[in-house]
């Protein structure tokens, strides 16, 4: 696993940004992202994936706890597709 600021110093040593400049863009992309994907917006990048926004409807499960039924309400939730190069390199 790799969280958010092992990436920023990954991407700190792949390019001539310095650490501060890698972290400003990192967090960046993250906003726009997030920025469209609220819109309802899809967001491709070639050669690793799309993220989109799907619905999801209410449902009705069994608390573990009280063993009562409860309703899940209606939401959203990003979900991600992998592109056949992504696939290809991830299985290699």
């Amino acid at each position: 696993m790799i969280n958010k600021n092992e990436l920023i110093s990954l991407v700190n040593s792949k390019t001539e940004l310095s650490k501060k400049d890698a972290e400003t863009a990192v967090n960046a992309v993250f906003d726009i992202m997030l920025e469209e994907l609220s819109k309802g917006n899809e967001v491709k990048i070639a050669g690793f994936g799309m993220f989109e926004v799907k619905e999801r409807a209410s449902k009705r499960v069994v608390s573990p706890g009280t063993k009562e039924f409860i309703t899940i309400p209606a939401q959203k939730a990003v979900t991600f597709r992998q592109s056949k190069q992504a696939k290809d390199e991830v299985n290699k």
